[in-house]
């Protein structure tokens, strides 16, 4: 892809366009970063943007007209629906996206890891796998970290592990990983995919342009995922926690097998890893699966499954007060994320759920607090729907917060020794947050506050 003297429009002044725009002002691309809104970095990143030679504009989008541009990238957080796609779509302008630009450049193989939850536990752990075994490994894309940042300093020797969101998946064209891993698709975003069979078929872009030498990591254990395995160009690795499967990886007497050829290998005991839960289980076997498609010596994975204690924000321990367990889980940003985080804990529960509903029903989520919950805390624009849902279940100790801190108090209030607060919201942070990690941070402060006290 040449792109000295193209002109670019960068849709999406976020943290993936700011990085996108440093990438094109590096190639002597004449970069135009635009945003709807106006967003402030006290950094000054975007004054360094303009001395770089890129053209900031916030408040609105360009005409995208014949001769304006001659490429338009979009951030993923910005849907394909607006006026500048439309206009460049017509006009036959390529439309792109920053995981795209990034594997343009790439000299190094990709492992690519998508799902409705679990990708940041998923990617983090198999990530720490190639670490280990003395690989260059750059770990990165809708993690945190925009591939186009770091993807040309990886050799054809190195490891590229990004996770990817549908919402990355929407402006591919040739991205092709060497692995491709679907951990489940349960509804999600579908205020913005319209429907369930979009939002899969947003997903299955994972591995549309595999061959015959390459792997496609998939739920067998999910109907949705597992449907999947007739589709893919490449070669289909099932993982599955219920059911022994040849030619896959599996649980069986309390131990995680692999036996992608044809010869049963055990890896360690369920027992042995350092994440709790069933749903971290099948992050576990999704990722012997890839480590094992990549030929990693068993010896490096099973330590790394044993030593891995997951990421920030993932049902991450805060701390203990009065007998009192503190759990930050505030990735839980859809019902079923929440779910698997109410069934990890055996424990009576106090949870703190609500925030930005994004299309999601929460019927199956209150049967579960009924099951698991002593008490529930409700917040943000979700509040009353999470509450009702509840209530429809025949649940009924329930606290209306009417902001972040006075849930967290609340929930300190009601919990007793022996018991675990839990925030799982089962919803997005951006009604009152600018993420979840936001959200997670101020959790902690707050529950370490409260600890201070004691």
């Amino acid at each position: 892809m040449e792109l000295r003297g193209k002109k670019v429009l960068v849709i999406g002044a976020g943290k993936s366009g700011l990085a996108v725009s440093r990438f094109l002002a590096g190639k002597k691309a004449r970069a135009v970063l635009a945003d709807a809104g106006s967003p402030s970095y006290p950094g000054g990143e975007l004054e360094q943007l303009k001395a770089a030679g890129v053209e900031v504009l916030l408040g609105g989008y360009p005409a995208v007209e014949r001769g304006t541009f001659d490429l338009v990238v979009m951030s993923p957080g910005v849907p394909l629906a607006i006026e500048p796609v439309s206009q460049a779509q017509k006009q036959g302008i390529p439309v792109t996206g920053e995981l795209e630009l990034a594997y343009n450049f790439a000299k190094a193989p990709f492992i690519a890891i998508t799902g409705t939850n679990g990708k940041t536990t998923t990617t983090t752990l198999i990530g720490e796998i190639f670490k280990n075994t003395g690989r260059d490994t750059l770990v990165g894309g809708n993690i945190g970290l925009p591939l186009v940042t770091e993807v040309e300093r990886c050799g054809p020797d190195s490891i590229i592990v990004a996770e990817v969101s549908s919402f990355q998946m929407e402006t591919v064209s040739a991205f092709k990983p060497k692995v491709a891993a679907i951990l489940n698709i349960t509804p999600d975003h579908l205020d913005r995919h319209g429907s369930m069979e979009n939002y899969t078929g947003a997903k299955a872009m994972i591995f549309a342009n595999q061959d015959s030498g390459d792997f496609t990591v998939l739920n067998y254990d999910d109907p949705v995922t597992a449907a999947l395995g007739h589709k893919t160009g490449g070669q289909a690795v099932f993982f599955s926690r219920r059911q022994a499967l040849p030619g896959g990886v599996f649980v069986r007497g309390g131990k995680i097998i692999a036996e992608l050829d044809q010869r049963p290998e055990i890896i360690c005991g369920v027992e042995e890893l350092g994440i709790p839960g069933a749903h971290n289980l099948e992050n576990a076997l999704a990722a012997v699966a890839v480590a094992k498609a990549m030929k990693v010596e068993t010896p490096v994975l099973a330590n790394t499954l044993r030593t891995f204690k997951g990421v920030s924000h993932r049902l991450e321990f805060v701390a203990e007060i009065n007998g009192v367990r503190y759990v930050n889980d505030s990735k839980g940003t859809n019902p079923d994320a929440s779910i698997k985080a109410l069934e990890a804990y055996a424990e009576p529960i106090v949870l703190i759920a609500g925030g930005k509903n994004k299309g999601s029903n929460f019927a199956e989520f209150a049967e579960k607090i009924k099951a698991k919950a002593r008490a529930l805390v409700v917040l943000g624009q979700s509040a009353d729907l999470i509450a009702d849902a509840a209530k429809a279940k025949g649940f009924t100790n329930i606290q209306h917060a009417a902001d972040f801190e006075e849930a967290v108090l609340l929930a300190h209030q009601a919990a007793r020794p022996g018991e675990i607060v839990l925030l799982s919201p089962a919803c997005a942070s951006w009604d009152m947050f600018t993420s979840y990690e936001v959200r997670g941070d101020l959790f902690k402060k707050i529950v370490l506050g409260l600890k201070e006290m004691v």
